[in-house]
């Protein structure tokens, strides 16, 4: 039995992940990626102080996107808390991991900014060394966000599986969830064991799969609701 609340939950799931994933996909390709050097932090920093005004562009639509994953994982702690409690509770406080070392992230941005800026207590350093240090600024801002992948990936998995075992949405969607997030986060751990395994499989291509089953479950639920097959239905009210 499906209650309003999980209907309720599951929308805002829904509308909300389309919302963020359009948002920071724009934010990303117009104000961040352009400044973007592969395996070039110092070069990247400076590009990104060069345009500081349009960073801090996509600095404000990543914290939206941020606040608005917190949204998607208690609304997904609604929807799956009648099914499992205690997978949905692991999933969601995951998932809030990523989202700390999303913000860390940021923060890490900040910070190769007001670097590459020369702050007063910054001008005993020589311009070379201010570069390299905000380099490792936004080297370290990468890595946290992985740490953070390899979380949220894990929260896909349970998240996934969860829509598998409740027949929410089509189980082929659950289970493409579950192989998709599988590979979200093996990349993710792999990558972060060693950075050549970027040029083996590009890190364009780590989040593709479990983007395209959020999209595909959120346009289900928005035009399907949450369902549970007549023979489901019965059998949990025998």
């Amino acid at each position: 039995m499906i209650d309003r609340s999980q209907q309720v939950a599951a929308r805002v799931f829904a509308i909300t992940t389309l919302v963020a994933l359009v948002l920071i996909m724009v934010a990303f390709s117009r104000w961040y990626a352009p400044f973007l050097v592969w395996e070039h932090d110092a070069e990247t920093a400076r590009n990104y102080a060069a345009n500081e005004h349009l960073v801090h562009f996509y600095i404000a639509s990543a914290v939206i996107y941020g606040m608005a994953t917190m949204m998607v994982l208690v609304a997904l702690y609604v929807v799956f808390r009648p099914i499992s409690r205690g997978l949905a509770l692991f999933a969601a406080l995951t998932r809030l991991v990523y989202v700390a070392m999303w913000f860390a992230g940021l923060l890490d941005l900040f910070n190769a900014l007001r670097i590459m800026g020369g702050h007063e207590y910054l001008r005993v350093l020589e311009p070379e060394r201010l570069q390299a240090l905000a380099g490792l600024q936004v080297a370290s801002g990468w890595d946290a966000y992985y740490i953070g992948l390899t979380c949220y990936a894990t929260a896909s998995v349970v998240f996934s599986y969860l829509f598998f075992k409740s027949h929410y949405i089509p189980r082929v969607l659950g289970l493409f969830g579950i192989v998709a997030s599988l590979f979200e986060g093996v990349c993710g751990f792999v990558y972060l064991v060693d950075r050549s395994f970027g040029a083996i499989v590009s890190v364009n291509w780590y989040e593709m799969p479990v983007m395209l089953f959020e999209v595909a479950a959120s346009i289900w639920i928005l035009v399907r609701g949450l369902r549970v097959p007549a023979e489901k239905a019965v059998a949990a009210g025998e």
